[in-house]
């Protein structure tokens, strides 16, 4: 159970209500009208919490777990153990993850729509600035020249909105956050710590001395972008990096200037993207992937974690290893080198 310190409750609903909220079938009809108050883990949860099964290696909690409802692939239904209640879905953890925003919903906009706009005291604000209806201005937060902030968004404590940026409606800027030279879009939400815009890592380097080249572009970040914390981007060299709508992004991620990442991609902590590349629509990065410059991810391409990319990836496939190669051939490698080690030993 979430810590009520922290978390609000909402809730109980019936198995009828929790299956039409994850759309899931509940399999006994007859349990249509039990209540359950809470999710919870599979070694964890109790008669009145839900729980779900995504993962094989949790199959052994399943078949004793004492939850009271549980929801699971159509493959699992039958070891359901005695006195749980189960929910089939196709894709058991996306139907738990809208159960659990029913039990504990998303704050889906920073500022309701009846707030008036509050501006803290100790916040410095350029006279030149727009801040739009119903903003939340926080402590120690400064606001430089010709910046344009939109409705109802919510700005935390020390963040540091440079000239003429401009941030979209209903966005939410995460505390101790620089932004400059960007443009922001609509229910962005940056977490503490990011950097957006600074300078991209641009120099003509020579044996008399590293000139620096001026970085004369933006940050373009669309609409329902979530960035995480202590994440960095550089602004463009000249061409804007850009942020596709939808993207997310884990935290400790570095991306580099003029690189373009289409919509609903996914950046997994610690990968970088060097400069000048370009991810397809859909992408995945996982943990501490790195792109080196110039490179072109397509649509739906998967970068596994570590790998070293150093080849364009074609649209949909996935590549693994350092240098990175398709997976296929990542793992017959290491299938190959398993079985030379073996001959050695014995």
């Amino acid at each position: 159970m979430a810590d009520p310190r922290f978390f609000d409750r909402s809730g109980p609903f019936t198995l009828e209500e929790i299956a039409r909220i994850c759309d899931a079938t509940l399999l006994e009809k007859t349990m249509a009208g039990q209540e359950i108050d809470d999710v919870a883990p599979l070694d964890q949860a109790g008669s009145g919490q839900l729980s779900f099964l995504d993962n094989r290696k949790y199959r052994d909690q399943f078949l004793v777990t004492k939850a009271g409802a549980c929801l699971v692939h159509p493959d699992f239904v039958d070891q359901a153990p005695s006195g749980c209640a189960v929910l089939v879905s196709e894709k058991p953890y996306r139907s738990y993850a809208l159960a659990a925003q029913a039990f504990y919903p998303l704050e889906k906009k920073p500022v309701s729509e009846e707030q008036k706009t509050q501006i803290h005291p100790s916040a410095i604000i350029d006279p030149s600035a727009e801040i739009g209806d119903g903003c939340i201005i926080a402590a120690g937060v400064v606001i430089g020249r010709l910046v344009k902030i939109g409705q109802f968004c919510r700005l935390d404590p020390h963040v540091v909105i440079e000239k003429s940026v401009e941030i979209g409606n209903y966005s939410w800027i995460g505390a101790g956050i620089t932004v400059s030279h960007a443009i922001i879009g609509n229910s962005v939400r940056l977490f503490p710590g990011v950097r957006i815009g600074q300078d991209g890592f641009g120099y003509a380097m020579d044996a008399a001395g590293h000139v620096k080249v001026p970085q004369l572009g933006r940050v373009i970040i669309e609409d329902n972008v979530e960035i995480g914390s202590n994440s960095t981007i550089d602004r463009g060299a000249g061409p804007d990096t850009v942020i596709g709508r939808g993207t997310i992004i884990d935290n400790l991620v570095q991306i580099g200037h003029n690189v373009q990442i289409g919509s609903g991609s996914v950046l997994v902590a610690q990968c970088g993207i060097a400069g000048s590349s370009k991810l397809g629509r859909f992408s995945v990065i996982a943990a501490q992937g790195g792109i080196a410059g110039h490179i072109i991810i397509g649509d739906g391409g998967v970068v596994g974690a570590q790998a070293g990319v150093m080849r364009d990836v074609s649209p949909g496939h996935t590549v693994m290893g350092s240098p990175a190669m398709p997976a296929k051939s990542f793992w017959r490698q290491v299938a190959t080198l398993e079985r030379l080690s073996k001959k050695r030993e014995g």
